[in-house]
């Protein structure tokens, strides 16, 4: 945190009524957990991802209140196999002034694979892209993939020729990709364009006045994305009227106070989760019986009432598996899962492991503490079976270094996990194909043909089968257990009362996509 947030908050700290507000002349203040990624071969969180949705524009756009997709900077497209072309729009300028055309699609897409960071993998199936005139470009994928047309909210069209402008040392004929001068500036068709960013601390934008869909009035003429700020600073800020929207990332408690004294509290839901995994690849989870005790075990509804804020909000809502509910794929809303503790203590008698004999390790990541709440549920669950468990508090760096070898991966470890696209390839293919064993989203090294079967089914089939096919991948891993499926994540926000956000406040016209309601040209600030 800056000195003078930091300053500012010792002095507020005798906080008054949240409707003692004072006007902001149209700036819309807010905060997330860092780091803000600028560049959009770079960017994958969900900061990252607010300042992305703003900045730059993409091909297609989620449906509001709906599945699907809709054109954005495409008008159309068509597909034929492994290729699909897209008609683009011709009214669309960059913020620079430039057209916006076929080339620098195609540019968008060689520089995010030519730097092989961020979320360049949703496009390795992409063999070219290619130019057929100014207004038109096609797709060759290396094989049929029924997410790609998801996947392309994550390719952000940027400006060829200001990027070309700007390129800086590096090997090669594209030098760096322009990646020094796009850590600090945007090139995009955004609603919104950047004056000043600093990644540690804060991010200011401003409207574009020329940006092709029009922006209402009563959006924030200027927006201050602020990174890493306390819960107890935000708290203060938000209480005496110095802030608008506060991070996912505050505690209950914090949440639960500030809509006390007269907050709203908006949310996002259905494309998260928050996954309890057990390493599959050695004792005691490499017997199924074991993992489905320990499945059995957990006390899901003592979770929910950890995360409840007030009735009918928590940030978290029972799950029915590995899917959220309401994402293609996902079981019905009915069949939630629920503690049992006599079906536990049934496969632990199944089990290979003798309670007595079982050294269970819970870790949890040191920079979510929420996650030592659940860490210490479980250990009191498992002694509810005769199993002892021990907790482990785990950085956050230290962690994903672990798990990239199974013998060091704890035997539980704790992660939310967010469908980047809002497809359900994009949630489960990278925790549990085998393929893709060893990162932070897989220390479960699973390794079962019919769960890969089934995934690799769920990228080639038809869209009206791939429902069916991840119904069953779900029902499968419930089977085979390689992780407690805690609860769908619901992510709050706290909210001064001069903010309106349809997108956080009415399911009706939210986003199948985490952060796309964020989109600061539907927000409204009131002076």
């Amino acid at each position: 945190m800056n000195k003078r947030l930091t300053t500012l908050a010792a002095a507020l700290l005798a906080a008054a009524s949240i409707h003692g507000y004072a006007a902001a002349g149209g700036v819309l203040r807010l905060d997330e957990s860092p780091i803000g990624e600028l560049d959009p071969a770079k960017a994958t969180d969900y900061a990252d991802s607010i300042l992305m949705f703003n900045m730059y524009d993409t091909l297609v756009m989620p449906k509001q209140g709906a599945t699907g997709f809709d054109p954005m900077l495409a008008e159309s497209w068509t597909s034929e196999g492994s290729t699909y072309t897209f008609k683009l729009r011709k009214d669309v300028k960059f913020q620079s002034g430039n057209p916006m055309t076929a080339d620098d699609v195609v540019f968008s897409l060689n520089r995010m694979k030519a730097i092989g960071q961020g979320l360049s993998y949703l496009f390795t199936d992409v063999d070219k892209a290619e130019a057929v005139d100014a207004s038109t470009v096609k797709f060759t994928l290396k094989k049929p993939s029924a997410p790609f047309i998801a996947s392309l909210v994550r390719l952000p069209i940027v400006d060829k020729k200001l990027v070309m402008e700007h390129l800086d040392k590096g090997d090669g004929e594209m030098k760096d990709w322009g990646q020094a001068w796009l850590d600090t500036h945007a090139a995009g068709t955004g609603a919104y364009t950047v004056v000043s960013h600093n990644p540690q601390s804060e991010t200011i934008m401003k409207k574009n006045p020329a940006y092709f869909l029009g922006i209402p009035a009563a959006a924030p003429d200027e927006v201050d994305f602020k990174y890493g700020l306390e819960a107890a600073t935000v708290r203060t800020l938000i209480t005496q009227g110095k802030h608008d929207i506060s991070s996912q990332w505050l505690p209950p408690e914090v949440l639960k106070a500030l809509a006390g004294d007269g907050a709203q509290l908006f949310t996002e839901k259905g494309t998260s989760e928050f996954y309890i995994k057990l390493n599959t690849a050695k004792a005691p989870f490499d017997d199924p019986e074991c993992r489905l005790a320990v499945s059995y075990a957990f006390d899901y509804s003592a979770g929910i009432k950890m995360v409840a804020i007030k009735d009918k909000v928590a940030q978290g809502s029972p799950s029915t598996g590995a899917l959220p509910v309401g994402m293609l794929g996902s079981l019905p809303e009915a069949d939630v899962i629920k503690q049992d503790l006599a079906k536990a203590k049934e496969h632990l008698a199944k089990c290979k492991y003798k309670p007595a004999d079982m050294k269970v390790e819970l870790s949890w990541i040191g920079e979510v503490p929420l996650e030592e709440r659940f860490a210490l549920l479980l250990q009191a669950n498992l002694s509810q079976i005769g199993v002892k468990a021990e907790v482990k508090k785990v950085p956050w760096a230290l962690f994903t270094e672990m798990v990239t070898k199974p013998e060091n991966t704890p035997n539980v470890s704790q992660v939310f996990v967010n469908s980047v696209t809002g497809d359900p390839d994009t949630l489960l293919y990278g925790m549990y194909h085998s393929s893709a064993a060893g990162t932070w989203m897989s220390p479960e090294y699973l390794k079962d043909a019919k769960v890969d079967e089934l995934l690799d089914k769920g990228r080639a089939a038809p869209e009206a089968d791939r429902a069916a096919i991840y119904q069953e991948l779900n029902k499968r891993l419930k089977e085979l257990a390689p992780t407690i499926f805690a609860q769908d994540q619901t992510a709050v926000f706290a909210a001064s009362k001069r903010v309106t956000a349809p997108a956080l406040s009415d399911p009706k016209k939210a986003f199948g996509l985490a952060g796309f309601g964020f989109s600061f040209r539907l927000i409204e600030v009131k002076d």
